[in-house]
């Protein structure tokens, strides 16, 4: 049986294919568009799912749907009417959209389909519609590797449950609690992207990122005054403070009132302050999330526990959890945001709609996240010739002693290897590597590289079996969704004058021996790389620890800022020749930037808008 799953018209549309319970294909519909965060319905995505699996539109079983429009629509009319007179701009603005996307939706999935399939198909009885936070919940139970697990949701908002928590064992799932809007904890630290000056539903990596620069000074404000916890995790928020609901911005007047001022603009400087407020909202949301956990476990008594939503992007949070101990393991969703929503919702028809029997997959079902297009030699040099690329043909053995020495010498170097990532993470199919032991290394990718904020952290990628050499980590961590701390032995201690360092001045201190992945706090955002999942790029990490003793590089998604990653060898040629990327590592073949034409170099500082 195949079933196909579909997430479209919020942010991050994508499209996944499961066959027989089995995981075949999932993207991402911006990695075809070159449009960030793409939320128009996942044309492309489909149409390679189908192309992965070798059949058309005809010979699929089922499509799912991954949240029930008209609960949503519900949703979204109640709060209307209950802000009311509040709010009756943007209800005026909003209504024609909705009555279209929302109260029409299952018509206009047949057209879209029916445009994907050249054809006028019919879809009754085909069109399935899951419950969004259910979506979630089996995208993180049914690929996990757990006969039995308790599930934990949490997001912004699907239709109306913004945090949910549930049973899984073998095929079945049981939504056992909820928390509905407008109380969510991912509105709640949406609230303080926008208001340190990011952009939401993309922002929110930065603020966890800026949060070990600050001083949790402002922690208790919002346990006092903006949520207020249980000691189970169960919340509310006072909405005296915030303009979600109602408007069009995040927070109002009474938050700026709060906490000493207005908004900040994109354009202006961070200081000490919006760096407090992003470790005051990380103390706050670890927090939450940690008697949430603790509740669930001693409720349950499940020893395994698995994450999906945007708040499990979180690896922070994530690993504070590991670290607590109240579950044996923990398992995240790779692409624990919408886009594997569309994963989920497939799942959840097969096993549960269907009452088809799970096999749990060992390591886990989703192959390592590769689940997007790949490309043959053959296929990378004629795009790479096609782009007037210069290059060499290399055996593995050359390609990989070649690629180790580039590295070793400082080189910044894009690695395009077999299937694209599904999910936010590049993994070494779609990435930029780099030297992890260079103290130059986050400021020259950071800057010159991706275009971005300096103070942006960088991840390693460290061979599965030398993780616990170089971190305070023994789990796996294949998805790079669990931060640990560096190993206390390749620490270098501070002096008491860099100790007395404030914010960003902190960042130029080296503080250990990977000083380009060791975050101002000693902390780092770990991605073991296994032999079984992907072979290529643990062979490239084993030369260069041949070559320098090192088993650790830095692992960055091989894109700019604002860019969705890279998904075509014409994609990374691109991004190559337009940043200070130096070498570019496609399939078995290896390009140095000084030996490509002149006149294909271009700037790719501003081709993007910025996330």
């Amino acid at each position: 049986m195949r079933i196909l799953g579909i997430s479209a018209y919020y942010h991050d549309s994508a499209a996944a294919l499961v066959r027989d319970g089995e995981v075949v294909a999932a993207a991402q519909e911006e990695r075809f568009t070159r449009k960030k965060h793409d939320a128009r319905f996942p044309a492309h995505a489909v149409r390679y799912c189908l192309a992965e699996e070798g059949v058309d539109l005809s010979q699929i079983d089922r499509v799912v749907f991954y949240d029930k429009p008209f609960l949503k629509f519900e949703r979204l009319l109640e709060t209307y009417l209950a802000f009311a007179p509040r709010g009756l701009r943007s209800f005026r603005m909003a209504i024609p959209l909705w009555l279209r996307e929302k109260l029409f939706q299952k018509r206009l999935l047949g057209e879209e389909l029916d445009r994907c399939a050249g054809a006028k198909l019919d879809w009754e009885g085909r069109l399935l519609f899951s419950e969004h936070h259910l979506s979630h919940a089996a995208s993180a139970f049914f690929p996990s590797p757990f006969e039995e697990a308790a599930v934990l949701t949490m997001d912004g908002v699907g239709e109306w449950a913004t945090t949910s928590a549930a049973m899984g064992q073998g095929n079945r799932l049981e939504i056992r609690k909820e928390i509905h809007f407008p109380h969510s904890l991912g509105l709640l630290y949406s609230a303080f992207t926008y208001y340190t000056g990011f952009k939401v539903n993309s922002g929110e990596y930065k603020l966890m990122g800026l949060a070990p620069y600050g001083e949790p000074k402002y922690t208790q404000l919002i346990l006092e005054h903006l949520i207020d916890v249980k000691a189970d995790g169960s919340f509310r928020l006072n909405l005296d403070y915030f303009d979600y609901c109602t408007g069009l911005t995040m927070t109002n007047g009474r938050f700026e009132k709060l906490f000493g001022g207005p908004a900040r603009k994109p354009e202006q400087l961070l200081t000490q302050r919006h760096m407090d407020l992003a470790a005051s909202v990380q103390a706050a949301l670890e927090e939450v999330v940690l008697r949430m956990t603790r509740a669930l476990a001693a409720e349950t008594g499940a020893k395994n526990l698995c994450l999906a939503g945007g708040v499990a992007l979180n690896c922070v949070a994530n690993g504070k959890v590991l670290r607590d101990g109240r579950f044996e393991k923990l398992w995240i969703q790779p692409a624990a945001g919408d886009a594997g929503g569309a994963l989920g919702a497939a799942l959840a028809a097969y096993h549960m709609e269907e009452q088809k029997p799970r096999t749990v997959a060992p390591g886990d079902g989703m192959k390592g996240s590769f689940l997007g297009p790949s490309f043959s030699q053959a296929g990378v040099e004629d795009q790479l010739r096609g782009a007037g690329a210069r290059f060499a043909a290399m055996d593995d053995d050359a390609l990989l002693r070649t690629t180790a020495e580039a590295l070793a010498a400082g080189k910044a170097v894009g690695w395009f290897q077999g299937r694209m990532e599904f999910g936010p993470r590049a993994l070494g199919g779609r990435s930029i590597l780099g030297d992890a032991r260079s103290p130059s290394m986050q400021s020259v990718l950071n800057l010159k590289v991706k275009f971005r904020e300096s103070f942006r952290p960088f991840a390693p990628s460290v061979m599965r079996e030398h993780v616990g050499e170089w971190f305070e980590l023994e789990a796996e961590s294949p998805y790079m969704l669990l931060v640990a701390d560096v190993a206390r032995g390749r620490r270098k201690p501070m002096t008491e004058e860099q100790r007395g360092l404030f914010g960003i001045e902190k960042l130029n201190v080296p503080r250990s021996d990977i000083p380009a992945v060791t975050h101002v706090d000693y902390s780092a955002r770990v991605q073991t790389v296994s032999r079984e999942t992907n072979p290529r790029y643990h062979a490239l990490l084993e030369a260069f620890r041949q070559l320098t003793g090192c088993p650790v590089l830095v692992n960055t998604s091989f894109n700019v800022r604002g860019e969705p990653v890279v998904c075509t060898p014409e994609d990374a040629y691109a991004c190559f020749m337009g940043t200070g990327i130096e070498v570019l590592v496609a399939g078995n073949c290896f390009l140095r930037k000084e030996d490509q034409p002149a006149e294909l170099l271009r700037s790719y500082e501003r081709t993007f808008e910025a996330d």
